[in-house]
């Protein structure tokens, strides 16, 4: 017969083994989500770009225009002008300046938060794009509201439409939020439908 204390060696022993099998798994698993992290931390470069290109326009915006003043670049199409944007997105406003400055400044540091952590958990080349330009745009007006109080506008456009005589003025962030939605929006609806189920 086996002892017990020869039973309770081999149990012992047949759990390290185990152990030591299930650890290359578990050291492959974490190498992988590093690579992944790794791997998506380039995508912020995108971010890093749209920061930098929004930061300098706005600036030779407020260099070398007065407030108010337009240059046609067209004659209807596309004007480029300078005003001072205490609301969100496109002059979106709750009417108050003070108001305006902390609920966008509170939204837009959460909103950066989330965005780092969508952007380093995501799988999908497409959501990494989408997320690291919202997320250009989402701190390049945060810069502003925080040091100078107001986003700079300064792109006007005449786009067609019914319900307004001109587009409302915007910047190189919001184009970038915009650009990153409709990425998105025409991916879901075209691009990733579902293979319907065998019947």
């Amino acid at each position: 017969m086996i002892s017990e204390e020869s039973q309770t060696t081999a149990r012992v022993a047949t759990g390290e083994t185990q152990t030591a099998l299930n650890e290359p798994d578990i050291t492959n698993e974490l190498g992988a989500k590093s690579a992944i992290k790794r791997n998506n931390l380039i995508y912020l470069l995108i971010s890093i770009g749209i920061i930098a290109l929004d930061q300098i326009t706005k600036y030779l915006i407020r260099a070398n225009l007065e407030y108010g003043e337009i240059w046609h670049i067209t004659p209807k199409f596309i004007w480029i002008t300078y005003v001072r944007n205490t609301g969100a997105a496109f002059s979106f406003s709750f009417g108050s300046d003070g108001l305006n400055k902390m609920i966008f400044i509170t939204v837009s540091i959460i909103a950066t938060i989330i965005l780092v952590y969508l952007i380093m958990k995501t799988k999908s080349r497409l959501e990494l794009i989408s997320y690291s330009l919202i997320l250009g745009g989402a701190v390049g007006n945060l810069i502003d509201r925080i040091f100078i109080g107001s986003v700079t506008d300064f792109i006007w456009c005449d786009f067609p439409d019914v319900i307004m005589r001109r587009w409302p003025v915007f910047n190189v962030a919001d184009s970038s939020i915009v650009v990153a939605i409709t990425l998105m929006i025409i991916f879901t609806l075209f691009f990733n439908k579902q293979p319907s189920e065998d019947k």
